[in-house]
Formats: structure tokens, C-alpha cells, sequence
């Protein structure tokens, strides 16, 4: 659960930081200025979408590839005492 929590709370800081960063350059007075359409809300929208998507499949699949990479194995039963060590130490 605090994952999901740090997850939005870091994605909602970039979006937040986004937003300051293209007001204090003025990016917005400057696409209006070379006609392109695109205001701050759209970019914005545009942002958190890709910026979200990316870090939700990112969030759901680490645990499972960092398994992988490691070559675990689950125990699920103990067999013996290193098992058990194993078991409760996780």
C-alpha cells in the first residue's frame, strides 16, 4: 500500500513541477506566440498519462523481474533448517 501512496504522491511532484518550471519559462506564451494550440492543462493532461503508465507498469512488474534476475525461489513449506532460516528471515 505505501508503494501506491509514494507512487501518486511522486507522480503528482513532477506533474506539480512541470507545471512551475513551463510557467516560469513562459512556454506557454511562447507556443501561443508560434500558434500552436497547446495550453498548459492539455500538456499537463498529456503528462501525467504517459508519466503514470509508464510508472504503474514499472511499480507492478519490479518485484517480479527483481526475482528473476536474482534466480529466487519461493519456499513455501520448510524442508529443513536452513529452509526454515530462510522462511522466517524473509
Amino acid at each position: 500500500m505505501l508503494r501506491i501512496v509514494l507512487f501518486l504522491i511522486t507522480n503528482l511532484a513532477v506533474m506539480l513541477l512541470l507545471g512551475i518550471i513551463v510557467k516560469l519559462f513562459g512556454v506557454e506564451t511562447y507556443l501561443a506566440g508560434q500558434g500552436v494550440g497547446m495550453d498548459l492543462k492539455g500538456l499537463l493532461i498529456m503528462a501525467g498519462v504517459f508519466g503514470m503508465s509508464g510508472s504503474i507498469i514499472s511499480l507492478l512488474i519490479s518485484k517480479w523481474t527483481a526475482k528473476r534476475m536474482m534466480g529466487l525461489q519461493l519456499i513455501e513449506q520448510p524442508r529443513d533448517g536452513i529452509d526454515l532460516f530462510q522462511y522466517l528471515t524473509k
